[in-house]
């Protein structure tokens, strides 16, 4: 009984002093502790049934990183101030908070994929080359490790499904999963696109909603990253849709100011949809 007693003593010893050291070091670059944002949880998905989704469809669509708006998923490009990019914190997720990935062989999550391949899917890898050395003047070989490039990562595709749900009598949407693309340039000179792992996004909304985003109006009242989705604060465009050719993507069968509008023509189906269910 002693002994256990002196064991929790120790143990909400050193659990207070490392709170402590961390919140000291914490002031150190701010005037307050933050610790709002830390210990947020995501708010909970109303419940939906069965029999209240009277219509549904799954779309695919594409964050590009590079658009303006998106820039607050893309940097910062090293992590700084708390904050992560979407990419960065998504591999944090995978290497320390147990956060699973999927293989990009489908996108329906059946198969997990560890963190090996995961990082051979984002650059990493061993190389060797040849050298020449001054001193010896002779051909050596050299080793050349390749650490993970996420400034690479330029897009995102999301898979989600929109539905209309009798109960609340409306249109909505959730997030089913992401997948980073990485897009970079081969041996060959070739410019590459690929899809590097699938995130189920309902496993990774707690890791989401811990971390915060750049706020350009004000550093004291900035949204989390499942807030952002889940406002929809970010510009995309539509590639696929649910059909019944395997899901075929818009780019199997349209390209360039075509396939534009097919993208369109997808978004206005689905608002059309809504208006149609109302009566007057």
């Amino acid at each position: 009984m002693k002994k256990s007693l002196i064991f929790t003593f120790l143990t909400v010893l050193i659990c207070g002093s490392f709170t402590v050291k961390t919140k000291a070091q914490n002031e150190l670059d701010n005037i307050y502790i933050k610790e709002h944002v830390a210990n947020r949880k995501p708010i909970p998905y109303p419940s939906i049934r069965e029999a209240d989704v009277i219509w549904s469809k799954r779309i695919w669509r594409i964050i590009d990183l590079r658009e303006k708006m998106n820039l607050p998923l893309y940097y910062p490009t090293t992590s700084m101030d708390d904050r992560f990019s979407l990419i960065d914190l998504l591999l944090h997720g995978i290497r320390y908070d147990g956060l699973p990935a999927y293989s990009t062989k489908d996108d329906e999550f059946k198969v997990l994929i560890g963190l090996d391949e995961i990082m051979a899917a984002m650059g990493v890898s061993v190389d060797t080359s040849e050298v020449y050395n001054p001193v010896t003047e002779m051909m050596e070989i050299k080793v050349i490790q390749k650490d993970v490039r996420s400034d690479e990562v330029k897009q995102i595709l999301v898979k989600e499904l929109w539905y209309f749900d009798k109960n609340y009598s409306r249109l909505d949407v959730r997030i089913i999963g992401l997948c980073p693309i990485r897009e970079y340039v081969n041996n060959e000179g070739n410019v590459v696109k690929r899809q590097t792992f699938w995130i189920n996004y309902e496993e990774a909304r707690p890791l989401l909603a811990r971390y915060e985003i750049f706020n350009s109006g004000n550093d004291a009242q900035r949204r989390s990253f499942d807030d952002l989705f889940i406002s929809r604060y970010f510009g995309s465009y539509i590639v696929k849709e649910s059909n019944v050719y395997n899901n075929r993507g818009i780019d199997t069968y349209a390209t360039g100011v075509e396939a534009m509008l097919e993208s369109e023509r997808i978004k206005n189906t689905i608002f059309q949809l809504e208006h149609d269910m109302w009566e007057f």
